[in-house]
């Protein structure tokens, strides 16, 4: 998760400098004047380096942070010279100086734009082409809000395009406007990114138990004996054996059997417990499906 944490950071960083630089708060100060770190730079390298650890591909997948952060600490020397060359050694004036700043870092702002588009996009095929490698994975967790996350990226890309688009047609000069709905839109995907990154380590430790007794059904290869079973059940911790009491408590009190449409996704909202895990629960403890458990209520 840590590398989500990153990505929130970068678009964070990238939107506190633009409300500084907006604001005017150091004004005429050269660190901020006329060193806008390209933070965006960094943003779909870290979501990349997210899914594949998410997915488990990471031994599989390049780490691009190795060839991303050399180049984006080349790009933040590069910038650095290039003013130092117009505003100390020509000693352009302050209005010009700007002028050629905001073209150069346009150009910059579209070099970040093309890589981060081509990173993004490889992201979309590892999710989208390749969900076939990791089936075990799909099994207990649900990627709907990495969908999600891309298609709410997909519009955020369609307002930078835009704001870029309207700054070279403005020709570098008055254009700060172009870019406010991108900057409130980032910021709302800040706060659901956090959102969602919270409820995933909230469920991280059901999952790797999940595919801890996952690995020892497979490795050990159990026959289905009755022997087997008590083995199986003496795995099972004390810690879901009290769950399926207060599962099975809940169910019979408020006689949910007795609804038509009472699915395991309805136990899960009502129990705040993954489906995943309240059908490993059932399955060990009760040794039948949440089907033929609630129909024997009935």
């Amino acid at each position: 998760m840590r590398y989500l944490f990153f990505l929130i950071l970068t678009i964070s960083l990238n939107n506190i400098q633009d409300w500084i630089l907006e604001n005017n708060l150091f004004q005429h100060k050269f660190s901020l004047d006329y060193l806008q770190i390209p933070w965006h730079f960094l943003a779909m390298p870290f979501l990349y380096m997210f899914l594949i650890h998410y997915l488990n591909l990471a031994k599989k997948a390049i780490n691009i942070l190795k060839i991303i952060l050399p180049l984006f600490l080349i790009i933040v020397v590069i910038q650095i010279i290039f003013v130092y060359h117009y505003s100390v050694t020509i000693k352009t004036s302050i209005q010009k100086l700007d002028y050629i700043y905001e073209k150069y870092t346009s150009f910059e702002e579209m070099f970040s734009l093309l890589v981060s588009l081509s990173i993004f996009s490889y992201s979309f095929y590892i999710l989208y082409k390749k969900e076939k490698m990791f089936p075990k994975i799909l099994s207990f967790d649900n990627l709907k809000w990495i969908h999600t996350f891309f298609k709410l990226t997909t519009i955020g890309y369609t307002l930078w395009i835009l704001a870029l688009i309207i700054k070279i047609r403005m020709n570098f000069t008055g254009f700060i406007f172009s870019y406010y709905p991108l900057r409130v839109y980032t910021t709302l995907l800040i706060y659901w990114l956090g959102y969602q990154g919270l409820k995933q380590i909230r469920i991280l430790n059901e999952r790797k138990q999940i595919r801890e007794l996952l690995l020892l059904v497979v490795n050990s290869n159990i026959n289905f004996t009755k022997t087997t079973k008590l083995n199986t059940k003496n795995t099972t911790s004390k810690k879901h054996e009290i769950q399926f009491l207060e599962i099975d408590t809940f169910i019979n009190h408020n006689k949910k059997f007795l609804l038509p449409k009472y699915t395991l996704l309805n136990l899960s909202k009502d129990t705040k417990l993954s489906s995943s895990t309240l059908s490993l629960i059932i399955n060990n403890i009760a040794g039948k499906s949440f089907t033929d458990y609630l129909n024997e209520k009935k």
